[in-house]
């Protein structure tokens, strides 16, 4: 089942793609796909549907962040081990666990803005997990039970506040739009193993991420049970896992940063694709 939200920002309505592409409406079923809904029962119940007995949503509506009222945003670095080599870091022993804003959380396609002074703002393809139940300190065998489903992440990082400015890298990850996330939550049984994903990503046609979660140091479940010893992760709190390498910071012979104009358009198998024009900083 894939889940969505449209609409305007702030006003987004729930709705799910049917198997020809088309959003059907779900306000007649559920207020909002939050974590509320994300339990598996009412999961159970809305993938029992005739998705055919729901309104056609016309048109092309601006998709929002699949997930409503998240809760957490929390992110995993430095988990591929080729992006830590191009990123000359050391492999991790434990996963590196920071947060980003849930303010910074827009749609697939909105535009991303550049912080104001910016000049090392940059890309990373990932996947996103999706609570679904309760985890508090759950093992790894379990973990997965706790998962509702997965979602494509753009953890969009301004590098000189992650890196140079001293503290924790939560200052380069929050700016407001540097949370791109959808264009669907595919719940985990039409996904399968989030172990075998390609991913990609390109800026202005041009490839500059190929990878496979396959890859990952540590895996989904991994993660799931080691975050949830640390803190407790509700239903609608959204996981993103890591990025493979292809990122700006990483290019040789030099740095590729994003600028006003780009275009990022990037994708994770079964989990659709986002686009993502960039602009300078407005407050609006």
């Amino acid at each position: 089942m894939q889940l969505l939200r449209y609409g305007s920002p702030g006003q987004e309505k729930p709705g799910l793609l049917d198997a020809d592409g088309r959003i059907r409406d779900l306000s007649g079923e559920i207020r909002d796909i939050d974590g509320e809904v994300l339990a598996p029962s009412t999961l159970a119940r809305l993938s029992g549907l005739d998705p055919a007995t729901l309104p056609v949503v016309d048109g092309t509506p601006r998709l929002g962040c699949p997930v409503g009222k998240v809760g957490k945003f929390v992110a995993v670095g430095l988990n591929y081990a080729d992006h830590a080599a191009e990123a000359n870091m050391a492999l991790p022993q434990e996963p590196i666990v920071f947060f980003k804003a849930t303010t910074c959380i827009v749609g697939p396609n909105d535009d991303v803005m550049l912080p104001r002074g910016s000049t090392k703002s940059d890309w990373e393809v990932e996947l996103g997990i999706v609570i679904g139940q309760t985890a508090r300190s759950v093992d790894e065998a379990e973990a997965l039970d706790h998962v509702a489903g997965y979602c494509l992440v753009n953890d969009v990082s301004e590098r000189e506040y992650q890196l140079e400015r001293g503290g924790t890298w939560d200052k380069g990850k929050c700016f407001d739009t540097f949370g791109p996330i959808g264009p669907v939550l595919v719940t985990k049984d039409e996904v399968g193993d989030p172990q075998q994903l390609d991913m990609w990503l390109d800026v202005n046609g041009v490839r500059m991420q190929t990878g496979n979660t396959r890859t990952m140091v540590f895996s989904v479940a991994k993660l799931v049970s080691y975050i949830s010893s640390i803190m407790t992760l509700l239903p609608g709190d959204i996981i993103t896992t890591g990025t493979p390498p292809g990122v700006g910071m990483g290019k040789k012979p030099a740095p590729i940063y994003l600028k006003p104009g780009d275009v990022m358009s990037l994708g994770i198998e079964r989990l659709g694709q986002q686009r993502q024009m960039v602009r300078e900083w407005s407050r609006a």
